[in-house]
């Protein structure tokens, strides 16, 4: 009886540890530590909790590279795993994809700002689903959440996932 109930104990935990898991990466969480779609907590973690500096560039743009207004004369562009796995199988950014845009002024020097987009499932599905946000370089929030300038330029790329850069 004893050993009955220990085992129907070890499934349920199993049960309920797989369904923690499928449950996360519905939400778009990698272990359950990503940030919900706000400006700070979002800084927060693209600085501290995950640091973008440590992340790949996206597939097509290694470093430095020429860019146009309303971003710098000069961009760099990082992508978390999520991102630069789909990607580079040509798939569609799964939930939890950030993609993180240093813009630079024309000295190649001077941060401007820093652009972050994020895919939160359910946040914005008219748009895409994604959180965007517009930090000055010591990470004051200048524009977060669903920004016209940000929609409006950025949905021409909509058959594209919303994203300029392309993979290839």
């Amino acid at each position: 009886m004893k050993r009955c109930w220990l085992i129907r104990l070890g499934l349920l935990s199993a049960s309920l540890f797989f369904f923690s898991l499928a449950n996360a990466a519905e939400m778009g969480a990698v272990g359950g530590d990503m940030p919900p779609p706000d400006g700070k907590q979002l800084w927060k973690y693209i600085t501290e909790t995950n640091p973008y500096k440590g992340w790949g560039y996206w597939p097509t743009h290694y470093g430095m590279y020429p860019g146009k207004a309303p971003h710098g004369a000069y961009l760099v562009l990082y992508a978390n795993s999520l991102a630069l796995k789909a990607a580079r199988e040509g798939k569609p950014m799964p939930y939890g994809a950030i993609l993180v845009k240093e813009n630079y002024d024309s000295d190649k020097e001077t941060l401007l700002s820093i652009t972050p987009m994020y895919k939160v499932k359910g946040y914005n599905p008219e748009q895409g689903d994604l959180f965007w946000a517009k930090y000055e370089p010591d990470g004051k929030i200048d524009k977060e959440g669903k920004p016209a300038g940000c929609i409006n330029c950025h949905e021409a790329a909509k058959d594209t996932g919303w994203i300029f850069a392309p993979t290839k």
